[in-house]
């Protein structure tokens, strides 16, 4: 038995597609940030249930809530612009099922698709993320970049999660502000500082790890956009953090 796990918040034109690709799980469970648009409402329509919770920066804790409400054993995490394949679908059903299976938790590669063509590069191309484990095996921890921390044996899924983020360069500037707004915040908390070579140096880094080491060239205009946009966060990471402690 299989629980999918959803954060939402103002995701009404992506929560409909997410949902219809997990429908195949025994429950769909919705943790939202008090969004204004329609994602509850489609949502609840769609079957799944819905509590709303308050964010505040503090993404394990938002997972962790919804790893507690979770009533089957194993818990699925889907994030709103992720998709999961027939194929996915299909091992990930085969997998809990057998009972001869000794994995606590399995990691899954996520391919994301950009502006109507995958990133095959840059920092996007390789990752693999913990989204699938036993409900009673392990806890979030990491308010920003938050990792599931989990006990026993781990193993990898052969098939990949889709995911569609930031379609638009607006989009993404969007996020961007908002998440570099948390990350300057905990650097600041953790007595990080930053100062005009750190901003020389996190910004340009970025990019160089982007769009040549990791090879963000081969995606063509995507892959640059990527890589400017990528170095565009590092940069206001570093700005924001040196406000914090002017402002201090």
């Amino acid at each position: 038995m299989i629980s999918a796990v959803i954060l939402t918040k103002n995701e009404e034109k992506n929560i409909e597609d997410c949902i219809k690709s997990v429908k195949w799980c025994d429950e769909i469970i919705l943790i939202d940030d008090n969004s204004t648009d329609k994602t509850r409402e489609i949502a609840e329509e769609l079957g799944a249930k819905v509590f709303r919770r308050d964010l505040n920066g503090d993404f394990f804790s938002q997972r962790n809530f919804g790893l507690e409400k979770a009533k089957n054993e194993w818990v699925f995490f889907v994030d709103a612009d992720e998709r999961v394949t027939p194929s996915l679908c299909e091992e990930i059903i085969g997998l809990t099922n057998n009972p001869i299976n000794q994995c606590s938790g399995f990691y899954i590669k996520r391919r994301d698709f950009t502006w109507g063509k995958e990133l095959k590069h840059g920092e996007t191309g390789n990752i693999w993320l913990l989204r699938l484990a036993r409900k009673l095996q392990g806890k979030w921890e990491g308010k920003i970049h938050e990792e599931w921390k989990i006990k026993g044996k781990v193993g990898k899924l052969e098939n990949s999660l889709y995911h569609y983020p930031h379609q638009t360069v607006n989009e993404f500037l969007t996020e961007i502000n908002f998440y570099t707004n948390l990350r300057a915040k905990e650097l600041f908390e953790k007595k990080v500082r930053s100062g005009f070579l750190e901003i020389i140096i996190y910004t340009k880094g970025k990019f160089i790890l982007n769009y040549f080491l990791k090879l963000g060239f081969l995606d063509g205009i995507r892959g640059l956009i990527y890589a400017l946009m990528m170095s565009f966060h590092s940069f206001l990471v570093r700005g924001k953090l040196w406000q914090l402690w002017q402002k201090k």
